[in-house]
């Protein structure tokens, strides 16, 4: 089981997304992606998002706001928990990331990126102010099923 994270900085209408195309033999390789990463040893989701921002961005972020929990089952032939975040409140001047390229985009244009499929699915959920659970199920790169929980 991978434990994860994901943020989505917002900031006039935008939000920070990471295109990944710099890392080699990298699971989300063309995609687009909020920032995030998988928790080291001991951490919490939000120490975690907290550092891979810091990491991928070169930003310090606060306050978090939590969204809810995704959870992808059997992806890449393990279950992955991913608890999402946003932050509208960060300080710092944005640096390279050795992932991929970071660009502001317009929160309109977010869907016509290429995202994994869940991700055209969830996104509209962080406007609606509620917390969710949801299990996606992929097969590859498809995407075959959901459940979706809100509280």
């Amino acid at each position: 089981m991978k434990l994860a994270t994901l943020c989505y900085l917002k900031q006039n209408g935008e939000t920070l997304m990471l295109h990944r195309i710099k890392k080699t033999n990298d699971l989300h390789a063309g995609k687009w992606n909020g920032l995030g990463g998988k928790l080291e040893p001991g951490e919490s989701p939000e120490q975690c998002v907290i550092r891979e921002v810091r990491e991928e961005a070169g930003l310090e972020i606060s306050p978090l706001r939590y969204h809810g929990l995704l959870i992808f089952a059997d992806f890449a032939g393990e279950d992955w928990f991913v608890w999402v975040f946003t932050a509208d409140t960060f300080r710092g001047d944005l640096t390279e990331s050795s992932e991929g390229d970071l660009k502001w985009i317009p929160d309109e244009e977010l869907t016509s990126l290429n995202l994994w499929p869940s991700d055209h699915i969830f996104l509209p959920w962080l406007e609606t102010g509620k917390i969710f659970s949801a299990r996606f199920q992929y097969h590859g790169d498809e995407m075959f099923g959901y459940e979706v929980a809100f509280y």
